[in-house]
């Protein structure tokens, strides 16, 4: 199997008094008081934000917060301002993926998110460049664990991670290029010009809300389309109310239907036969404590020992 190439070099890292740009590139902005708290603990670390938080409360285009040219002008503003240290986007929803069917410049910097913001990560990573981090968004920081905090702290400014634990499904280890996604998201990028390198890769999934029959169907497209044959080793972190016995999909004219495949049950089997190793429970994605993950660095998954490691890094 090919190893996956590396980006070029990560942005410097963060330090006292860098500037912070707002991106809002998905769902309109609902709530302004889960974004000061996650400024305040921006401003906690020494972080200077370099915008105007109620403007963002204030856009509104439909569902979006605003429209593809206004979202899109937030990764790179206009009129030669210069760049911020970090882009952190504010929230999730729908709506970046509409933002790469134009040419799409985004500044230097890191990108931080996750979620629907899957999207522009990946396309950062396709285009070669560094700096993508899959972590909570500015709206969901202030509610993360102190671990998780403290985490994502340590990545901006270069300091040691701590490893992640989770189950070993399958044995075996494996090194190469991190990635990590919304699982629906990523689905929707496959067969465009915006999917990274997937040869040799750690992928890491989670997602929110999707029934397992649907979970089975978009990890059997990405086996369809060979996506899941290429990776060197999987890791799946939450699936949140993604294994309700109640779906409504379960019961016909109002009588239980047979028993059906559990969420695991969907994962262990969609993964069991690649021949790679398989890390389950890892603390990523939208419960409670989203370990932030820079893609694109060489990472190592352990199965046996339960283990996703990513070594110091440069920046």
């Amino acid at each position: 199997m090919a190893a996956a190439s590396l980006p070029p070099q990560q942005p410097p890292f963060l330090r006292a008094g860098d500037p912070v740009r707002l991106v809002a590139a998905s769902s309109a902005l609902a709530d302004l008081e889960r974004l000061e708290a996650g400024l305040a603990v921006l401003r906690s670390w020494g972080l200077r934000l370099d915008d105007d938080p109620a403007r963002l409360g204030q856009r509104h285009w439909g569902h979006l917060a605003g429209t593809d040219a206004e979202r899109a002008g937030d990764l790179c503003p206009a009129g030669g301002r210069k760049g911020a240290a970090l882009l952190a986007c504010v929230r999730g929803g729908w709506g970046s993926a509409r933002l790469l069917e134009q040419p799409l410049a985004v500044a230097d910097g890191w990108l931080l998110g996750f979620s629907d913001v899957t999207s522009l990560l990946w396309h950062r990573l396709a285009t070669g460049r560094g700096g993508a981090i899959h972590g909570p968004l500015l709206t969901t920081l202030a509610a993360e664990p102190a671990w998780s905090r403290e985490r994502l702290r340590a990545l901006l400014f270069g300091e040691p991670l701590a490893e992640l634990e989770g189950e070993g499904w399958t044995e075996g280890v494996a090194e190469g290029p991190l990635l990590a996604a919304n699982l629906t998201v990523a689905t929707h990028l496959l067969g465009t010009p915006h999917l990274p390198e997937l040869d040799g890769a750690i992928l890491i999934l989670e997602d929110v809300g999707e029934a397992p029959y649907r979970i089975e169907r978009m990890l059997t497209h990405w086996r369809l389309c060979g996506a899941l044959q290429r990776l060197g080793a999987i890791g799946f972190g939450s699936f949140e109310a993604c294994d309700d016995p109640d779906d409504d999909d379960g019961r016909e004219g109002g009588v239980s239907s047979p028993p059906r495949f559990s969420l695991e049950e969907v994962l262990r089997e969609r993964t069991a036969d690649l021949g790679i190793p398989v890390l389950a429970g890892l603390p990523v994605g939208h419960g409670p404590g989203n370990a932030a993950l820079p893609l694109g660095v060489r990472a190592r998954l352990d199965a046996g020992r339960g283990r996703l490691s990513i070594p110091p890094q440069a920046g």
